[in-house]
């Protein structure tokens, strides 16, 4: 069920509620399918009986009527796929956060000039990983990862009944091997495997320009956080990652980073002025 905190002016609303408020917002009737959960919101009395907006959702309305910057960051960790994210509108910026099995997410209004920061703080970007990688680049494939996670995945007794770490180990490294990567590749992507914390891929998106006209723009960033083995930038499979494109035959190539180096690569990823489009 939605919620809201007037005192911090936080708003629990689940993507079909952001929905009926966006349509509401301009002018419009929601779809059909959207009526319960128009519902709920005037039940909780953020919307009134004729679709009238209450002023909690001021600031959310403002950064969804003009929208500057849509900001998703996706991230999967061992409770599974979490969404995160913010609406930079022309006068309010909204961050919103979710939580592994939950529907709705938390809306609150932060400073523009924070927008960096609580990127940083939504994939947990933090100082340490320094011990040192036998390598600084992987190559492999994505089959090789695909097998590597198939283990891992497996219950136990169905994956050689792993029993310790060394035995994890030695599991997940021959199915790397059995899938084409072996030697010094296969050890330092077994140990990549085995210490990952999360994976996660923060992408802005926004109105640009191009020959002229209006044109979608984007920039991503895809990280492995492998926690004492530090951060890894994933340039292969380069985004953006359209359905079918990924194959088993697909490259794997990840690169051997730092919390400063990732900073900066999220500071890039924000556009300057004149890469958005005339509004």
């Amino acid at each position: 069920m939605p919620g809201y905190d007037s005192s911090r002016s936080r708003l629990r609303l689940a993507d079909r509620h952001v929905r009926v408020i966006a349509r509401l917002a301009a002018g419009e009737t929601p779809d059909p399918e959207l009526f319960p959960s128009l519902g709920e919101l005037q039940e909780l009395g953020l919307v009134g009986e004729e679709g009238e907006l209450s002023s909690l959702l001021r600031e959310l309305v403002g950064a969804l009527k003009t929208p500057v910057l849509n900001i998703s960051v996706e991230i999967t960790g061992e409770a599974g796929p979490v969404h995160h994210g913010v609406l930079v509108g022309a006068e309010t910026v909204i961050a919103h956060e979710g939580w592994p099995g939950d529907e709705e997410s938390e809306y609150i209004p932060i400073e523009p000039s924070t927008l960096v920061f609580e990127l940083a703080r939504m994939v947990r970007l933090r100082r340490g990983g320094e011990e040192q990688p036998a390598a600084r680049r992987v190559e492999s494939t994505m089959r090789a990862l695909d097998g590597a996670f198939a283990v891992l995945a497996a219950p136990a007794g169905e994956a050689g009944d792993a029993g310790d770490a060394g035995e994890d180990r030695d599991t997940v490294r021959k199915a790397v091997t059995e899938a084409g990567t072996t030697g010094d590749m296969a050890d330092a992507l077994t140990e990549l495997v085995l210490a990952l914390n999360s994976y996660w891929r923060v992408t802005v998106a926004w109105d640009g320009q191009h020959d002229g006209g209006h044109a979608p723009m984007f920039r991503s960033l895809a990280v492995w956080d492998c926690g004492s083995r530090g951060y890894w930038i994933r340039e292969q499979p380069e985004e953006p990652i359209l359905p079918g494109q990924v194959t088993p035959d697909s490259p794997l190539h990840l690169v051997r980073s730092d919390a400063g180096e990732i900073w900066r690569r999220l500071t890039a990823l924000i556009p300057e002025k004149e890469e958005l489009g005339p509004r």
